[in-house]
């Protein structure tokens, strides 16, 4: 069975990351979608974000997939101590799943930076990279990443999924403003967030 992943904080989780998994599970043939909350993500520490508590973003993530039978919930970062690398998690999911083909979903702006990654040269031989393109960003130059991530050109798949300008920090802000998020993350999600009052007194 062809097996998705699609990792990120997932604060909150919103429409856009439900709608770039289910393109990928039907145009893919992918067999489940494996959502992977980051624990304490590498690229964010340090930075002056702020990141709501995992107990949160995890229950988010259950109810927003809940009605889906090929989304799954994948808690191995939020379990591992110390920052969040996506190669330690391709690593043990492989040796959970043996030879599954597994494809790694993510954005082209993530893929412009991919070089700066934690073993992206490993990381692009254990599983098949999936670029969705961003609003306004055009697909880096492959052959410009090839010789820092070599293989890199060849492991790519780009994505053409429905774009929706929505993204976690905008609905943080939209809310913070006292503003209306409906539409934007699923009901029980917005529930969820009015309920526990989160994001409330956010900045970013």
């Amino acid at each position: 069975m062809n097996i998705g992943i699609l990792g990120g904080t997932f604060d909150p989780v919103h429409i856009g990351h439900l709608i770039i998994a289910e393109e990928a599970r039907v145009k893919l043939g992918l067999g489940e979608i494996l959502f992977v909350p980051a624990g304490q993500p590498w690229f964010k520490v340090g930075q002056g974000y702020t990141i709501a508590p995992v107990s949160h973003r995890l229950e988010m993530l259950r109810l927003a997939i809940a009605g889906n039978p090929y989304f799954k919930l994948c808690t191995l970062e939020v379990e591992r101590s110390g920052h969040s690398y996506s190669i330690d998690t391709v690593t043990t999911l492989r040796s959970q799943l043996g030879e599954q083909p597994l494809f790694f979903i993510l954005g082209s702006d993530s893929l412009a930076g991919f070089h700066l990654w934690k073993e992206p040269d490993k990381l692009v031989q254990m599983c098949q990279l999936v670029v969705v393109p961003r609003v306004g960003l055009n697909l880096p130059d492959l052959e410009f990443l090839e010789p820092l991530v070599p293989g890199l050109a060849h492991s790519v798949i780009k994505l053409i999924a429905p774009t929706i300008e929505v993204s976690s920090s905008k609905i943080r802000q939209r809310i913070a403003q006292g503003l209306s998020v409906r539409y934007l993350i699923p009901s029980l999600v917005e529930k969820y967030i009015a309920e526990h009052n989160l994001y409330a007194n956010c900045e970013t």
